[in-house]
């Protein structure tokens, strides 16, 4: 039994290392969108890690999407547009903190969901691929409502997203600059997540 244990906690390590490897990899081939925005799928680790580990693996995971992602506003594992235009015209330390707030505490938290969702949908009758169809997705859908959320509450009156919004309300303005990226987003996540879900399932991780 402690060498059954045993094995499953290197297992479990190695897939750790392996979706954080994955996430840097995925940093560098973001696809660019309008607004400064771009369509990712760094959700998809988070997704996994959320169902082989739980909670513990979805905030490890969500936790490196977000540093990853903060340190793309200083050009640092890739570019963020949004994110270097923003610190670049707010360089000061204050500004930096609601930066990492939103860029790494909302992934933290989007990883800790993924794995709230995951377990209810265990204690469903649905397919397995179902399962992890329905936690991909929900992981794209809170990275999205999270991010956007955080960026108007936060950079609303910076010059850069007065002139991103040029007028629009928030609504408008998030419906248009999301729209395509969230759809493409949640789709794949939901996909590929599914998939892996059967994957792990056959590799005894779950």
């Amino acid at each position: 039994m402690n060498q059954t244990k045993s094995r499953t906690g290197v297992a479990r390590m190695t897939l750790l290392a392996m979706l954080v490897a994955v996430l840097i990899v995925l940093a560098f081939v973001n696809i660019p969108m309008p607004a400064g925005l771009s369509i990712t799928f760094n959700m998809i680790p988070v997704a996994i890690a959320a169902m082989a580990m739980g909670i513990p693996g979805g905030m490890i995971v969500g936790g490196a999407f977000g540093l990853i992602s903060f340190l793309q506003c200083y050009g640092i594992c890739g570019v963020s547009g949004m994110g270097v235009a923003l610190v670049t015209a707010n360089p000061g330390f204050g500004f930096a903190c609601l930066m990492f707030v939103q860029r790494f505490v909302s992934r933290v938290l989007v990883g800790l969901l993924a794995a709230v969702v995951w377990r209810g949908m265990r204690k469903t009758r649905a397919p397995l691929y179902v399962q992890g169809l329905v936690t991909g997705f929900s992981a794209a859908f809170f990275n999205t409502l999270f991010f956007m959320t955080l960026l108007v509450l936060l950079f609303r009156q910076t010059t850069y997203m007065q002139n991103a919004m040029a007028g629009k309300t928030v609504l408008a303005y998030l419906v248009a600059s999301v729209g395509v990226n969230a759809v493409v987003e949640m789709v794949v996540a939901a996909v590929v997540t599914g998939a892996a879900g059967v994957a792990l399932k056959k590799a005894r991780m779950i």
